[in-house]
C-alpha cells in the first residue's frame, strides 16, 4: 500500500473520496436517529464532546462507493466491503441492524470523537486514507484506538 502514497494515488483520489463521504453523511444525518439515553453516555465515555449532534442510522447494508475506482481500494485495502457492520462519517453512524452492539456503536463512536478531533470529515479522511494505505486497515493508528475504546 505504501506506494499508493508515493505515486500521489492517494491525492489523486481524495476529491472524489471526500466528496462521497460528504454527501453520505448529509444523507446519513437526515435519516438517522438520535442516540438514545444510554447511548449518548456511552458516546461520552468513549470521548464524544457533541453526542447529541450524532445521528444512527439502521441501514440494510453499510454504503459504499459507487465510483469502481473508490470501491475498488476500498475493498482492496479492507476498509469497506459488502458485509462490512459499520461505519461513521463525521456524526453520522451507519450500522446493520443485525450487528447493531454496544461494542460496534462504541467502536464508531470512537471514530466521531477522531472527526471532531480532526475538525471536519476533510480532515480526517485525508489522515484515515493514509493510514489505512501505510499500516492497513487493521493496523491503522485510528481503527487500533477505536478498537481500544469499544465498551463490552
Amino acid at each position: 500500500m505504501t506506494g499508493l502514497i508515493q505515486d500521489g494515488f492517494l491525492e489523486s483520489i481524495l476529491p472524489k473520496t471526500l466528496a462521497w463521504a460528504s454527501e453520505q453523511a448529509k444523507k446519513g444525518l437526515a435519516a438517522g436517529r438520535a442516540l438514545t439515553p444510554a447511548e449518548l453516555d456511552d458516546a461520552r465515555q468513549v470521548g464524544v464532546s457533541a453526542p447529541e449532534k450524532i445521528r444512527l442510522s439502521l441501514v440494510d447494508e453499510v454504503p459504499i462507493p459507487d465510483d469502481p475506482q473508490l470501491r475498488d481500494v476500498a475493498i482492496r485495502t479492507g476498509m469497506l466491503t459488502h458485509d462490512i457492520a459499520g461505519l461513521a462519517l463525521g456524526y453520522a453512524i451507519f450500522i446493520t441492524p443485525r450487528h447493531l452492539s454496544r461494542r460496534l456503536l462504541t467502536h464508531e463512536c470512537r471514530h466521531v470523537h477522531q472527526y471532531e478531533v480532526a475538525g471536519s470529515i476533510d480532515q480526517f479522511m485525508r489522515e484515515y486514507l493514509r493510514q489505512i494505505m501505510t499500516f492497513g486497515y487493521l493496523t491503522a493508528p485510528l481503527e487500533i484506538d477505536a478498537t481500544q475504546h469499544e465498551l463490552v
